[in-house]
């Protein structure tokens, strides 16, 4: 059975591969994406990549993830440390495994970067191996459905 993965990229991850080099790579987000397909492919996942620089609208794609994907992986930029309703959107989808993804080391950056509003409702953090973090990431659904399907035999 394939799993349906949505991947949202929020506030100028667009911009990668132009935006701050010495942090996110020369790397541009299209070629990431690329390689975020083939390595969902490799594990049986379809994949639905979604970016967006606007807080609502990515809470309208995280609710309409209900029912009909299996998982999500959300590297929500700078939302991630102030936006409370990107947090409660996750929350109202609690049957779907979130995992929260930074390429960067937030730790290592900015003091209010530290601070995560939205990793207390997913089910882990991923951060600071560029683009491999949404490798990592995709390999932790992999394990969570895989761990799931053993607990249902």
């Amino acid at each position: 059975m394939s799993r349906s993965i949505l991947f949202i990229l929020g506030p100028n991850l667009n911009m990668v591969g132009q935006r701050e080099k010495n942090i996110y790579g020369a790397e541009t987000a299209e070629t990431i994406n690329e390689d975020v397909r083939r390595w969902a492919e490799e594990l049986g996942f379809e994949i639905e990549i979604f970016q967006s620089n606007g807080e609502g609208e990515i809470i309208s794609k995280i609710h309409s993830a209900l029912g009909t994907k299996d998982g999500i992986i959300i590297n929500a930029g700078a939302y991630t440390h102030y936006s409370y309703a990107i947090r409660d959107a996750i929350a109202c989808v609690p049957n779907i495994p979130t995992i929260e993804v930074h390429m960067s080391n937030v730790h290592a950056r900015d003091e209010f970067r530290h601070k995560t509003v939205i990793g207390a409702v997913c089910r882990g953090q991923i951060s600071g191996f560029g683009k491999f973090s949404y490798k990592l990431a995709l390999q932790a659904l992999s394990n969570i459905f895989e761990s799931e399907a053993a607990e249902n035999e």
